[in-house]
Formats: C-alpha cells, structure tokens, sequence
C-alpha cells in the first residue's frame, strides 16, 4: 500500500469513492446517463383506451424484465438473477395495478401521469428510511416507472453503447448494469450508491471492480478518458501519467500471476512454517458455489445461509424443500462438516416477509425473529436434524444476544430430537450447536455463553458496525469502519481467548476473515478456522503458508497495545515487508 500512497501522495487525478467490488482494470470512459422522461399532466376521454394502453405497457414492460432476468441468470446464477424477478413482481403487483386502473377511470388523466404519481409515491417513503438499502431499492423502482411510462409513450431509448469501456454514470439500475457486460463493460463507476446497491452485487457476481459513491465522479470524467478503476482501494485515476499507468499494469500482470499460483494450492493445507494449521472453509449462499468451493481446496462449509432459499423462493420454504437442500449440500462436501446457520431474518435481509420497523438493524432480527416465531423455527430445527444423517452438519444461531436465548433455542431443539427419537427418524443425536459472535454483548459474555454452545463465528460485518457505531453501507461515514481499530481486535482476542476457556473452537466467517492484511493478526489471535467466500479461499492460503505462527502472536501482541488504527495498520504492513510476504487478490 506505501507504494500506491506514494504513487498518488501529489497527485490531482484521484477520484475516491466506496470499494464495492474488488478488481483492477483500464480502459476508456463511456459516461452513460438516460433521456429524461418527461410526464404531462392533461384529461382523458377515452377511459377504455387508456386503461388497454396501460395494461400493454405493463405487458412490454414484463417482456423486457423477463428477457434481462434470464440473461441475468445465464450471467450470474438464478439465486442472485433473483434482483430481477423481484422488479418482475413489482409489474404483477395487484395493489399496485388496481389503485392505478382505479385512479385512471375517476380522475380521468393520462395514464402514464398517473403511474409516475402513484410509484413515485413508494420510491419517497423508501427515499426517506432510515436505511440506506431501502433508499437503494428507490432506484430498482425507478427504473419499473420509468420503463412503464416509456412503453405508454411508446418510445424507445436511445443511447449508443460504446464496447470495452468503463461505465461511468450518476447511478446505475440493475438492469444497466447486466445490459452492460454484453459490451464487455470493464468496470462501473457511479456517484451514488452504496455496499449494498443492485450494481454493485451485480459487479461482485460478475468480478467487475465497482467504485460507487464518488459523489460527483461523473462530472469530473469525461467522455473517452482513460482510467484506472481500483475496486479494492475505491479510487479512479483520470488520464493517468506513465508512471501511474505502468504501476498498475504491472499489478494486473501480477495479480495474473498469483492467481496461476494460487491454482497450484488447492490440494495443500493451510499450514503456518512452524506447523500451525488453521481451517479453510467457504461462506456459501448458494448450492451453485459448493462446485467453486471444492475447486479451491476448501475443507467444508464454515457458513451457510439459509435465508438465502427464502430469497430464492420468495417464500418461506417447507420442511420437505429445506430436508433436499440441507442433505444435498452435506453430502457433497461430506466428510468435510458444514455450518447451517438458522435463518438470519431482518435488518437488511429478506425483504419478501414485508416487515415494518423503525430501527429494523437493532429490531426483530435473527434468533430474535425465530423465537418470536416458533414454529418457523421448529420447522427449520426438524429439517436441519433430518439432514443430519451422516453427521458432518452443524447448526448455529443468528445475532445472539443474550442466554435466555441460546437456552431456549436448545430446549426447542431437545424437543425436536425427543420427538424424532419417538418417530424412529435417524439424526445426529450429538449434533454440535454454535451461535454467531456479532453482538457486543455476547463478545463481553463469551466465556458464560461457550458453557452452553460447541463453537463460536465471529461475525465481524455486524460486530464491527456495532462497536463503532457505523453503518458500513453509508459512504459518509464508511470511514470509521475499521477493521483495525484497537476496540475491534480487543474484542476478536476477547472472544478468542474467553471462548477458549469454555473449549469452545472459535471461527471467523465476516469479511475480514477474508482480508488477507488481516491474516496474520487472526492467526496470531489464535482462531482455529476462517471461512471466506470460495474464491478467497487461495489468497488466504497462500499468506498463511507463508508466515510463522510465533511470528504472528508476536504481532498481535503489539497491536492489542497500540490506541489507533493508524497504528496496527502500519504494523501490519511492516510486518509483511520485514518477512517478505506478499499480500495477494484483495489488498494489492
């Protein structure tokens, strides 16, 4: 990183903005913005025509959305294609219909003014939340409203799309964002835009580097300037100088280079020079990555999320969906062991079940939304036992907070066992029971919480946005999330060592377990196991076979004394030049 800080410490071309997808590219602005719609408002004579009009419209509309979601699903896997289907949705909503066939017949005005007014309507109260990814989701509606209004005006967009380049635009719909990549789009650049915005998920899935949140990028990048989009920094040179231009071609012909090493690693532990190993596991969310999680030499599932079937389904789903899924999934990547995490429901996820909160992060959520219903949660208790047959399945809970619930989610296991045991259906009877580290409150109570589980996860997504009081997803302060604050890694060796005490394994499954900066830390913390997306899985092998395990508690030792980020961070990356470690794939 010294390097690059040096690289751009005088220079006047930086462009900075949020990392929403990791990658490195070059290539040549194409700045993209739609014709403005413009919507009169005037009377109407013929109700009947109006109201067929509208029904055609819809009818184009749901055509075209239905083309973008099956090549969406060519690009990128049907579960994550799922953005799509939901803007479908939104075209068969009968609410939503009725209201507008209803207001177009009494107030007798043009439809499509109509249908701006009433979906407008939705996008200012998603507008208005407090949380940043329904004020994302105004841009999915946006672009429903205006693709009705285009079909009633029967127009057609007309935009010249330019090949090979890098998308630069004030904000970017899903569908753009899939439309693109027929282009060979290299990259996308927008001023608005979050972590969690439909672009930026699109361009993960489809390992485009993504800067979003630039503020006013797009008015300082003109039309065919040459750029060098940085997804793990969150930064774009415009028309960069030799110097710059050759630095980064040289890291993307590096970055090529590890990742024919990393090939090479896939039949190869993970294990420290002195002999240290440390688990590899994948996060999955779909039954689609366990083929990416073989291929890269995972040893097992470390997280697996379940909600992500209710966002598949858009519906909770059946016993007898979820015994299918489960099973498949454990014997794939038997005899390795995989972690079935209970449906992790609220704040930002699942969106289907409607729920209507003030504070939805701090509401409702995880095990709190499970024992609130139970018999969802027995439902998915039942399904996970009868899974569990060649007993390589784990199970854990979501945003524990307290013991009442860990305790009570134990009996309602019990009973599903005693029952079972009644019905003569085999199971695991000694399937291990863990609980995700992601609240403070059950960080400072590991030790009381690890006499009553099998294991720890740290999720550090949620425990760091709570220990510093920051919402990662906002770009206004994206800054004090902090990996490498002190108040963050006291907490991580907290866990760890409280956790020890009970002889609970501890793990880690947030993104930073996927952090290869971090590496060293986690492992001289003394975490057993990291899981991480599939295709992390080598760059994290890689930094760990090449540092010593004594090395690395040394290390972790002086940072848990240091007082600022500044601090560890300049450790860290000292620790990496005097051992002669290359950091690899995220942190470049």
């Amino acid at each position: 990183m010294k390097g690059l800080k040096k690289l751009l410490e005088h220079s006047d071309n930086v462009i900075y903005g949020l990392a929403a997808a990791p990658g490195l590219d070059i290539g040549y602005a194409f700045k993209y913005s739609k014709e403005h719609i413009s919507v009169a408002d005037s009377n109407i004579t013929d109700v009947e025509e109006a109201v067929s009009n509208f029904h055609d419209a819809l009818r184009q509309s749901k055509k075209e959305m239905l083309k973008i979601f099956n090549f969406a699903k060519d690009k990128m896997g049907e579960v994550r294609a799922a953005i799509f289907e939901a803007q479908l949705m939104i075209l068969d909503d009968p609410v939503l219909i009725d209201t507008i066939i209803s207001r177009i017949n009494n107030e007798k005005r043009l439809p499509e003014f109509i249908v701006n007014h009433e979906i407008s309507k939705y996008q200012q109260l998603m507008i208005l939340s407090s949380e940043s990814y329904l004020q994302e989701r105004a841009m999915d509606i946006e672009d429903i409203k205006n693709r009705i209004i285009r079909n009633l005006q029967k127009k057609r967009w007309a935009s010249k799309i330019v090949h090979d380049a890098v998308v630069v635009s004030e904000n970017l719909t899903p569908a753009d964002a899939i439309l693109f990549t027929k282009s060979n789009a290299k990259g996308y650049v927008t001023d608005r835009g979050g972590l969690t915005s439909h672009a930026a998920i699109i361009a993960r899935s489809l390992d485009l580097p993504a800067v979003v949140g630039t503020h006013n990028g797009s008015q300082k990048i003109n039309d065919g300037d040459l750029l060098i989009v940085d997804g793990f920094h969150g930064l774009i040179l415009v028309n960069p100088d030799s110097e710059q231009l050759d630095f980064f071609k040289k890291k993307i012909e590096h970055l090529s280079k590890i990742d024919t090493e990393l090939k090479g690693l896939k039949d190869k532990p993970a294990v420290t020079t002195d002999g240290r190993e440390i688990v590899l596991m994948a996060n999955v969310d779909i039954t689609g990555e366990i083929d990416t999680t073989i291929t890269n030499g995972s040893r097992g599932v470390g997280l697996f999320r379940t909600e992500q079937i209710i966002e598949e389904l858009g519906e909770i789903p059946d016993e007898e969906i979820q015994i299918k899924a489960y099973k498949n999934l454990a014997e794939r990547i038997y005899p390795d062991t995989i972690t079935i995490r209970a449906f992790d429901i609220g704040g930002d996820k699942v969106k289907q079940l409607h729920m209507r909160e003030a504070n939805p992060f701090l509401g409702l959520r995880g095990i709190r939304f499970l024992l609130a219903n139970e018999d969802l949660f027995v439902s998915q208790i039942n399904s996970v036992l009868k899974a569990s047959v060649n007993k390589n399945i784990q199970f854990m809970l979501p945003m524990v907070s307290t013991l009442n619930e860990i305790l009570r989610s134990k009996e309602l296991i019990a009973g599903c066992m005693k029952t079972l045991s009644k019905q003569n259906i085999e199971y695991d009877k000694n399937i291990r029971i863990g609980i995700m580290v992601e609240v403070p409150s059950a960080a400072l109570m590991a030790r009381e919480f690890g006499k009553h589980v099998d294991f720890f996860s740290i999720g550090t997504n949620d425990l760091i946005q709570f220990l510093m009081a920051v919402d990662r997803g906002n770009d206004i302060v994206s800054d004090l999330y902090q990996e490498f604050n002190p108040a963050v890694i006291r907490t991580i060796h907290h866990i760890v060592t409280e956790g020890k005490k009970s002889n609970v394994s501890v793990s880690m499954c947030g993104e930073m377990a996927a952090d290869t900066l971090a590496t060293p830390i986690l492992v001289g913390l003394g975490l057993d196991c990291l899981s991480v997306s599939p295709s992390a899985i080598p760059s994290i092998k890689r930094t760990i076979r090449n540092l010593s395990f004594e090395s690395a508690k040394s290390l972790a030792e002086k940072c848990l004394k240091m007082s600022s980020e500044k601090e560890v961070t300049e450790e860290v990356e000292n620790y990496f030049r005097e051992n002669n470690i290359e950091r690899t794939r995220n942190i470049i």
